[in-house]
């Protein structure tokens, strides 16, 4: 096997140990990242109890973290290709550790909420570089390709483990420890990122737009707030109105900012290439797929079944032993296989382990078990390839903007799982829960009311937990149907990259 030439002077070829030693140290900065995305899943119950947290509080505690992350992830990107990706994967680290420890000792939901945020903004500095030296320090293509989809399987089963760290951690120790755990982990990826990254190789002619990512968060903020109101029983009509303008305007102003500037925050040309467009939307239906299955069925098992936090993110670790073989296999024989069978079959695949969960739940904790695999065998396969797609057909001087527009898709993904489908859960429950007389109001609004309102007996808790099961299944059925909207909408974009067909536009050295 050859090995090509470096991709830049200024970034001489690493040594093969120090290589995969770097992967190892990304690969610790990018699980920090997706664990702390999906670590609340099991912990919410606590949470909600603890800091006295209304229901929307507990949801803007989870959604604090993508929101954020989503919204400075493109603008982050680029200033590492402005001035190097390991100052900013330090950078990160280093604000993702002081975030953590003021996360653990926050007293009111209002101050998680801000100390999440500041997590998402060192996640948002981290999370490119992590690919993008990836990109730099693989020069060889079928070496790369492996390397990435170790990174992608990383990303699975992080926020596969996130709902298992949770409950294990609460098993034992106060709420605050689910934050903590992050800052030993954050000083080694310090030392190793300071020992075994290459050298900053800045590209000064990039610029940064601050009013680019100001329009950028402000369309995402406008479509998750129109997302969580329209799915309301009792919606606020200015509220919607409001929200899909903010959307709309600041969506517009952005796309006419690009197309104007000499250094675009996002080169929307990018979009053009058929692979590129495919592993970013695989990412998003992906990750949109996921963190609703995780949510609706940690919620579910803990409030219904009365599972614990522990128990609950056990059951759906399921996902991350499906994940790890097809992902890891993926990038591995992706020259022999080709993006369309891997993304396309994997996100059909998905669908199918989607569908088998919603009835393995009726039939056995075998069968749910079952599904969750299959889930996670389809969608680890098509996420480590989008991300070879997405890195593999832009230019190496652009890999911070491609490592952004990935971890976007990603982002909002789960963001836009956990502000509608968490929001449908409860719509879907109001709507169809049947209180016996005399029960209390509270238990209408919610399954976790329903469980502490005074008064609740039997009669209202299987009319809680009848109304909860039809909130369930309706979460899965969206989560399948995007899957396999995905599936086909993907199939059609790849139909030229079939088995044997090449996964990037772009040699190694460019």
């Amino acid at each position: 096997m050859t090995i090509s030439p470096p991709l830049s002077t200024r970034t001489p070829l690493l040594s093969p140990r120090r290589r995969w030693t770097l992967l190892v140290t990304v690969g610790t900065g990018l699980l920090l990242i997706t664990l702390d995305n999906s670590i609340l899943y099991t912990a919410l119950p606590t949470l909600t109890r603890e800091l006295d947290a209304s229901w929307s509080e507990s949801l803007w505690i989870i959604n604090a973290y993508p929101l954020v992350m989503t919204g400075l992830l493109l603008g982050t990107g680029t200033l590492g290709d402005r001035f190097g990706h390991r100052r900013m994967f330090l950078a990160g680290l280093i604000v993702f550790g002081l975030a953590s420890l003021l996360a653990a000792t926050a007293p009111t939901p209002e101050v998680l909420i801000a100390a999440r945020g500041l997590l998402a903004v060192g996640a948002a500095a981290m999370m490119p570089a992590t690919l993008a030296l990836i990109r730099v320090a693989f020069v060889n293509e079928r070496e790369r390709n492996i390397a990435i989809s170790v990174w992608g399987s990383l990303s699975v089963v992080g926020g596969a483990l996130g709902p298992i760290v949770g409950g294990a951690l609460l098993e034992h120790f106060a709420w605050g420890s689910i934050f903590l755990i992050n800052v030993p982990v954050v000083v080694i990826a310090l030392v190793l990122g300071v020992a075994v990254a290459p050298a900053d190789d800045p590209h000064p002619g990039t610029r940064w737009d601050f009013i680019s990512s100001v329009q950028a968060l402000v369309t995402l903020v406008g479509l998750v707030v129109l997302i969580k109101e329209v799915v309301k029983v009792d919606r606020s009509g200015t509220i919607v109105l409001g929200a899909a303008l903010a959307t709309f305007v600041g969506w517009w102003l952005f796309v006419r900012r690009q197309r104007r500037l000499p250094f675009p925050l996002l080169d929307l040309s990018i979009f053009r290439n058929a692979a590129f467009a495919s592993g970013v939307l695989a990412a998003a239906f992906a990750m949109f797929a996921m963190g609703g299955l995780q949510l609706a069925t940690t919620q579910r098992f803990q409030l219904v079944a009365g599972f614990s936090p522990l128990e609950s993110g056990l059951l759906v670790a399921a996902v991350a032993l499906g994940s790890l073989p097809s992902s890891i296999l993926g990038g591995a024989f992706l020259h022999v296989v080709g993006l369309r069978v891997l993304i396309g079959g994997g996100l059909g695949v998905g669908a199918v382990g989607v569908a088998w969960t919603l009835v393995g739940v009726q039939h056995g904790m075998g069968w749910l078990l079952g599904g969750l695999f299959v889930t996670g065998l389809g969608l680890g396969a098509a996420m480590s390839v989008a991300s070879t797609a997405i890195i593999g057909n832009v230019q190496a001087r652009r890999a911070g903007m491609a490592s952004s527009v990935e971890e976007v898709s990603y982002e909002f993904g789960s963001l836009a799982a956990v502000a509608l489908l968490g929001s449908l859960l409860t719509t879907v429950y109001t709507m169809t829960i049947r209180l016996p007389e005399g029960a209390p109001a509270e238990a209408g609004r919610s399954m976790t009311d329903a469980l502490t309102a005074p008064g609740t007996g039997p009669a209202v808790l299987d009319a809680a937990f009848r109304a909860f099961g039809n909130s369930y299944s309706i979460v899965m059925v969206v989560c399948a149907g995007v899957l396999a909207v995905g599936a086909i909408v993907t199939t059609v974009l790849l139909r030229t990259y079939g088995p044997g067909s090449e996964s990037s536009a772009y040699g190694s050295s460019h």
